[in-house]
């Protein structure tokens, strides 16, 4: 079978459970903006040298995963999603990254204030991470206040993920002085 299936050659794409949508539905935009958020990640994990942050992003990349597929859903398929053995967003995720948020700030990182990307290349590629990722709450947030998505673990998901990525950006920054930019 060929990548190209040419099905979406009218404007549509395909959900699961062969629901077909226009390409800029927003349920589209939400899974399509973590699509790009989960690029960005690899990004960020191809420029970390710390096993630190590469082993974090990649199971956050897992997550994003599950929560694309969530997206990927039309709500009255839910249950049949599940039932498939298909993995949902729960707040077990949500708490991984709150751990995680605790274990860089007992290390004593400085922040005040804003902070300029591209100190780094990894910081800079961290930081993309994060914008992108508030896109995706946006997105999310477009779904959730119109009925298309009914679960709120989504949200919180990637609120905390855009909080941990400005963590980890910071992080890098003092971690990986021998990538640091000239200013």
């Amino acid at each position: 079978m060929s990548i190209a299936t040419k099905t979406g050659d009218n404007g549509t794409t395909a959900l699961m459970y062969n629901r077909r949508v226009a390409k800029n539905h927003p349920r589209v935009e939400a899974y399509g903006t973590v699509d790009e958020l989960n690029t960005a990640l690899g990004l960020a994990r191809a420029t970390a040298e710390p096993d630190f942050i590469r082993q974090n992003l990649l199971a956050i990349q897992k997550d994003l995963i599950v929560l694309m597929g969530e997206l990927c859903v039309q709500p009255e398929d839910l249950n049949r999603y599940s039932a498939d053995g298909y993995f949902l967003v729960t707040p077990d995720l949500t708490a991984r990254l709150d751990a995680l948020v605790k274990e860089i700030e007992a290390q004593d990182i400085s922040f005040k204030g804003w902070a300029t990307p591209g100190a780094s290349l990894n910081s800079a590629a961290l930081d993309m991470a994060r914008t992108i990722c508030r896109r995706a709450e946006r997105r999310v947030c477009d779904l959730k206040f119109t009925g298309e998505i009914r679960n709120a673990e989504i949200l919180l998901y990637l609120n905390r993920l855009s909080d941990l990525l400005w963590l980890l950006a910071r992080w890098s920054e003092t971690r990986e002085p021998s990538h640091t930019i000239p200013q």
